[in-house]
Formats: structure tokens, C-alpha cells, sequence
């Protein structure tokens, strides 16, 4: 049972300072409507984002998106620029003349600006296939093909 217990505790350690090595960021999005974002680098470059938010002042969307940094180019001396784009999967409630549960499956690309300042700003298009439960698909099938500015914190 002590071994158990304590090869839980190495390897929970393990992780946690692996987790606290990667950079992260913290920020917002703004299109037509806000989110909250949270981005969390995983391999290389490779990132995962997690977004909460209002599309359209309408619903309330959760997403969350697998990127893979397909280029980061060296345009400035000073910074770093990097283009990604992934897949994803999304849910939400659209606050509606029929109160409908949302599903859809996601695609992101965009260029982001990361400053020497923990800073970072991106352009990104983010549209979503999916149903609306009830609703059949909504918007023809297609949501959210609306650039998005972001301005995220990274630490």
C-alpha cells in the first residue's frame, strides 16, 4: 500500500511540474460576441485552446481546439509569429425562441504575434458544422466563419 501510495505521489509530481513547464496564455476574443480563452503548449509548438463564451450575445458556447503550428516565420527581429491551424469539437445552449442544445465539430486557422512582453495577439477563423438539437442544422450547417481578433497574457 506505501508503494502504491507513493508511486501515485511521484508520478501526480511528475506531471504537475511537466504541466507547469509549458507555456501557457490567458486572454479574450472578440468577434461577434466574447469569449474567454485559455491556450496550454503541448508538444513543440503544438497547442491546445479552451474557449467559454457568448457567440452572437445569444448562446453560451464551450470549444476547444487541437492546433498544430504549421510555421512560424521570422518576419521580426524582435517576437515571434507563428501560423496554426486544428480541429475540434464544440457544445452549446442557443437562448432561443426554442432553447436548443448545440453540437458542432470545429476547425481553427490563424496567425498569431507573440511580443518580447507577455503579450500575444491573433487573427483567426474559426467556423463550426454542426445541429442544433431539435433545430436540425443551424445556419445551413455552418457557424462562426467570422475573423477573430484574441489578446491573450502569456506566462
Amino acid at each position: 500500500m506505501k508503494k502504491t501510495v507513493l508511486a501515485a505521489a511521484v508520478i501526480i509530481s511528475a506531471l504537475s511540474t511537466a504541466a507547469s513547464a509549458q507555456p501557457k496564455s490567458v486572454g479574450g476574443r472578440l468577434a461577434f460576441g466574447l469569449e474567454a480563452s485559455y491556450q496550454h503548449t503541448v508538444r513543440h509548438a503544438d497547442f491546445i485552446e479552451a474557449n467559454l463564451g457568448v457567440p452572437y450575445f445569444s448562446s453560451l458556447s464551450a470549444t476547444a481546439t487541437y492546433n498544430f503550428m504549421i510555421a512560424q516565420p521570422v518576419w521580426t527581429a524582435r517576437g515571434d509569429w507563428g501560423f496554426y491551424a486544428g480541429p475540434g469539437l464544440s457544445v452549446g445552449y442557443a437562448f432561443s425562441s426554442y432553447d436548443t442544445m448545440i453540437f458542432g465539430i470545429v476547425g481553427q486557422i490563424g496567425l498569431e504575434y507573440s511580443f518580447w512582453f507577455p503579450l500575444q495577439i491573433s487573427v483567426d477563423l474559426r467556423p463550426q458544422f454542426g445541429i442544433g438539437y431539435g433545430a436540425g442544422f443551424y445556419n445551413e450547417g455552418l457557424l462562426g466563419f467570422i475573423p477573430t481578433v484574441g489578446v491573450r497574457y502569456r506566462f
